[in-house]
């Protein structure tokens, strides 16, 4: 059942990283700009999506759930090694799409928030 939770995990990243790229080209950059943040909010969704409609069985919800708690450690990681320096040195524009994107995720935490249902 773990295979569920890691091809929940890659999709998510996937998508996440079309979705930076494709970002980073609208606004007229050649790099990801918050593949890895959005890639967050498609697995914090689709997890509470497969919850809510019962798609999952209780084992593969665990296994889920587990590669949900792991993705943190991995993003942590992932943005060890970027560079903070360049992206400093880039100007204003490097600075707002660090920040925008920032800032609408925590605006979207009390919303999607809602959508789950916390355990008791």
């Amino acid at each position: 059942m773990a295979i569920y939770g890691v091809s929940l995990l890659a999709f998510s990243f996937l998508a996440g990283q079309m979705i930076g790229e494709m970002l980073g080209k609208a606004i007229g950059l050649d790099t990801n700009v918050g593949g890895v943040g959005f890639a967050m909010l498609i697995l914090i969704l689709l997890n509470s999506w497969f919850i809510k409609k019962k798609y999952i069985t209780p084992t593969a919800e665990e296994a889920i759930q587990f590669w949900n708690n792991m993705y943190v450690p991995i993003i942590v990681a992932m943005s060890a090694t970027q560079n903070v320096k360049a992206a400093v040195s880039g100007g204003l524009l490097a600075l707002l799409v660090g920040i925008v994107p920032m800032m609408i995720c925590f605006l979207c935490i009390p919303y999607i928030s809602k959508l789950v249902k916390a355990p008791h």
